[in-house]
């Protein structure tokens, strides 16, 4: 690099220095602009990647099937008990799996109750029957103890496994594993002994939501051999002014199928089963894999919105800079023109412009970054909203900064360099 060049990024360094105040005003624009960009795709990062773990603990090869009360059936009469008769039985278990091809395994679900007890301490959670399958197929792992096994099939066992929230709320600061719970029913209370407590699921910022509308954290799970030989199909649960008696078989089911490709064709012939069995609607069927395609979906399309709208703000910045840089050219001009009287080209006052609007915004850029991040860092601790930095919004940000302060200062050089000596020279 020659001495003039050298010497010109020097002067254009050094009218910054004289200038502090100006030339942070002048990068404002930058900063808050970049700041808003790390900031927002942080925010939509965090809140994307909630939704992806929610749908992933779903199990993208899963297909979950509920029982549902049918729309007819919602109204009771006041102070009248009543048998409603819904939901999916073993003749859709038993055509499912005899019919449709590429199921690895189907995971029934049982509600029995919905309360437990243990001593003075009474909790509101599902008491489900299930298999050993289930914590397979939805992700789960237990945090203490064991899981369900099939010996505690074959024998019916009396145990069960429990969310976090049940731990924390019934047992205290006691060990809860080798204790008893009590499943409230309408013909008394059943013990089941706790074997094993899940790990405790965060989603969307919260730890209360869980896989589907479940809420693992809160629910008590036994094997569903038991639950059947128990309890049979019959479940009470009261309502406003009535008492409901559920015939319901199976509360719900996971059909896990063997490859991701085969899902959405096998959730079309699950439902056409279904469809072949009940008379009315009494049933739905989920598909996690849809609902995570439209979520990663939604989550392009939420990335290209706020990095268009926080993209603006990189824009009214660079047009701050071009608009102080022109009000500089014109403070500037008698100086411009002693420097071309005294040999400067046309290049040079064009590099020494430049210098100064590419070291504002690159400036500008980095503290934008610094506070775009310290604000993601803030949000997450004191707002309790998960935020994901990643590096390649830094980078975009950033460059963007430093493309903007060229771009716009281009023309402010390209008009201090096109000025005339002579004429800048008689300028007062």
């Amino acid at each position: 690099m020659s001495l003039i060049n050298l010497e010109t990024i020097h002067l254009g360094l050094t009218n910054l220095r004289l200038h502090k105040l100006r030339s942070l005003l002048t990068a404002l624009g930058i900063i808050f602009g970049v700041a808003a960009v790390i900031c927002m795709l942080s925010i939509s990062e965090g809140a994307s990647a909630d939704e992806m773990r929610m749908i992933q603990l779903l199990g993208t090869q899963n297909i979950i099937v509920n029982s549902v009360k049918p729309e007819e059936t919602t109204e009771a009469s006041e102070g009248t008990q009543r048998l409603l008769e819904y939901g999916i039985t073993e003749d859709d278990v038993r055509l499912i799996r005899r019919t449709i091809p590429h199921i690895d395994r189907i995971v029934p679900l049982k509600s029995v109750a919905y309360s437990v007890r243990r001593r003075d301490k009474r909790f509101d959670g599902k008491v489900i029957g299930t298999t050993p399958d289930f914590f397979d197929v939805v992700n789960v792992s237990v945090a203490r103890g064991r899981r369900l096994t099939d010996l505690d099939m074959e024998e019916r066992a009396k145990v069960c496994v429990i969310g976090s929230e049940v731990s924390r709320a019934i047992f205290a600061f006691e060990d809860p594993i080798g204790q008893s719970l009590f499943a409230e029913r309408y013909e008394g209370t059943v013990p089941y002994v706790v074997v094993g407590v899940l790990e405790e699921i965060h989603t969307a910022g919260a730890p209360a939501r869980g896989v589907d509308d479940r809420d693992i954290n809160r629910e008590i799970y036994f094997p569903f051999s038991t639950s059947v030989s128990r309890y049979g199909a019959i479940t009470l649960k009261p309502s406003t002014g009535a008492m409901e008696f559920f015939k319901l078989e199976y509360s719900g089911l996971y059909v896990h199928v063997d490859e991701l490709d085969h899902v959405e064709p096998v959730s079309e012939m699950v439902t056409r089963v279904l469809e072949y069995g009940h008379d009315k609607v009494d049933y739905e069927v989920r598909v996690p894999l849809a609902r995570l395609k439209m979520a990663q979906k939604k989550m392009r399309n939420d990335q290209i919105i706020l990095g268009c709208i926080a993209g603006i703000s990189l824009i009214v910045g660079g047009i701050g800079i071009m608009n102080i840089m022109l009000a500089t050219v014109t403070e500037r001009t008698r100086e411009i023109g002693i420097r071309r009287a005294l040999g400067a080209k046309r290049r040079d006052i064009t590099v020494q412009f430049l210098v100064e609007t590419v070291v504002l915004s690159a400036a500008g850029g980095l503290c934008g970054v610094v506070l775009g991040c310290s604000a993601a860092y803030a949000i997450n601790q004191f707002a309790a909203w998960d935020t994901i930095i990643r590096w390649w919004s830094v980078g975009v940000s950033f460059s963007l900064s430093v493309f903007i302060g060229v771009f716009f200062g281009m023309y402010p050089a390209i008009s201090a360099a096109r000025l005339d000596p002579i004429e800048a020279l008689r300028c007062e």
